[in-house]
């Protein structure tokens, strides 16, 4: 190990097509580059197929790597922290590396949560710098149903038909992407009923909007959904819109996180959450960005609280 270097040996994973294959949000061979002046053994490894950053997360944990590095947007990171959690659990009191996330996708909601909007260039070094590395060891949350697991959470109604939507968009990119996904699946939403259990007790039984489940602040990098839910809490936070809210004026608040109070919100906390359509039509689903399809009219959410070490800025590790 050389001096003010921790990391020994990484693996960085980059998703060519992240962020809607846009070259200039991150240069991909200086990225590499830098890496390698970090790292004492570097391994670059670009995504091929859904689920290769999964496996490659797998591997690293089975080849003692230090650190993982992950450039792509917020699915990538998922996916990688899913082999991680996967590894963990298969292999209990394997030490896991620790993970980095440079933001290269659209909304990057993930990297907001650690380094607000720095930009990578200053925060790599600096998580990567000292003889030791600094983490805040995160929540994720699992999705029963598919076995699938989430850093950001998963969401119900207008949040999974709004992903939906963006991702059938051609002409925008980034964000206003996303806005004007909001706009269209706003115009013609109409609430369903179900029914909301947290830890067993039943919080909300009626018509519903949206759901989010989860422990990220941000979705689609700008909407505040969840503004009190912290990565590393041990909980949980949910936040529901009844059918009688006003959804446009709430969608607005939520990009300052001031819609909480407002009547027809339900937030709380917990570990365990059910989320059902009483008509047994299926839920729209997502996680962390990515859309669920299927026929489940039921989605149960558990927490495995503090499982993943991600480097953090020294003030929040």
């Amino acid at each position: 190990m050389q001096p003010g270097r921790w990391a020994d040996s990484g693996v960085l994973v980059t998703n060519p097509v992240a962020g809607a294959g846009r070259a200039d949000l991150v240069d991909a061979a200086a990225l590499t580059r830098r890496c390698a002046e970090l790292v004492g053994n570097l391994t670059a490894v670009g995504t091929r197929y859904r689920g290769h950053a999964e496996e490659t997360a797998v591997k690293a944990v089975a080849d003692g790597a230090d650190l993982v590095i992950v450039a792509g947007g917020d699915g990538t990171t998922r996916e990688v922290a899913s082999g991680l959690v996967r590894a963990s659990l298969e292999r209990p009191g394997t030490a896991l590396p620790a993970l980095f996330c440079v933001p290269a996708g659209t909304a990057n909601s993930f990297y907001r949560e650690l380094w607000s909007d720095r930009p990578w260039q200053r925060t790599l070094p600096e998580a990567l710098s000292g003889p030791v590395r600094r983490v805040r060891h995160v929540d994720v949350a699992h999705i029963r149903e598919s076995d699938t697991y989430a850093l950001l959470g998963t969401g119900t109604g207008v949040v999974a038909e709004v992903l939906a939507t963006a991702n059938r968009l051609t002409g925008l990119a980034g964000r206003d992407r996303y806005r004007q996904a909001v706009a269209d699946v706003v115009a013609g939403h109409r609430p369903y009923p179900t029914r909301i259990t947290v830890d067993g007790e039943v919080v909300h039984e009626g018509t519903v909007q949206l759901t989010n489940i989860g422990g990220g602040r941000y979705r689609a990098g700008q909407f505040r959904l969840m503004p009190h839910s912290v990565l590393d809490d041990g909980l949980l936070d949910l936040c529901v819109f009844d059918g009688t809210c006003d959804l446009v004026e709430l969608l607005n608040l939520t990009r300052e996180g001031r819609h909480v109070e407002r009547p027809g919100v339900i937030y709380t906390r917990g570990r365990h959450f059910v989320v059902e359509r009483t008509d047994g039509a299926p839920l729209s689903l997502e996680y962390d960005g990515e859309t669920a399809a299927g026929e489940r009219s039921r989605c149960t959410v558990g927490l495995l609280a503090g499982v993943l070490p991600f480097l953090a800025p020294p003030h929040r590790a």
